[in-house]
């Protein structure tokens, strides 16, 4: 959707206001919602300061140490901006961001590993291929150790979980 305003740049403001329980929407984009007074850089629900205060959480005053002499290569963006603007420049910031970016992920999300929505039976089902396949690395480890008894008891396993869910 288009900003009301200039009509140019992509809408990322939403304003709903009720004055005399009339109620009126405005769609407006980032430089438009600053011209108008919608939003201002200090604001303390600002994007930006959400991310700063989620990577550091103990300080206002953004102090760096682990990550203050990370610099992406590709984009040149460095740690500091990346706390500052709240988001980062290219695809291989995460990358060099990464382990100062996994305690963030694991405390926005709960954990460090996506795994999406989907219906319950599918989580079950995608639990039970991650299971399977655990299951085959294990038999392969056994087998160079040749343990073949215990192979054997994963090989059964793997059949159980593979008839489970109805694979080949």
């Amino acid at each position: 959707m288009l900003c009301d305003k200039c009509k140019k740049n992509e809408a990322s403001i939403h304003i709903t206001k009720y004055v005399d329980d009339e109620k009126s929407e405005v769609y407006l984009c980032e430089e438009c919602a600053k011209e108008t007074g919608h939003i201002n850089e200090n604001d303390v629900f600002s994007f930006k300061n959400l991310i700063a205060g989620i990577l550091n959480p103990d300080t206002n005053d953004y102090e760096f140490s682990k990550g203050d002499s990370l610099k992406c290569e590709n984009c040149g963006l460095s740690y500091e901006e990346f706390v500052k603007e709240g988001k980062v420049g290219c695809a291989e910031c995460y990358d060099t961001f990464k382990d100062n970016l996994r305690p963030l992920v694991k405390r926005i999300h709960g954990s460090e590993k996506h795994i999406g929505k989907a219906p319950e039976d599918m989580h079950k089902y995608l639990r039970v291929k991650e299971d399977i396949k655990k299951l085959k690395e294990e038999m392969e480890q056994v087998i160079e150790e040749e343990n073949f008894e215990r192979a054997a008891e994963l090989r059964d396993e793997i059949y159980a979980l593979e008839k489970k869910i109805g694979s080949d």
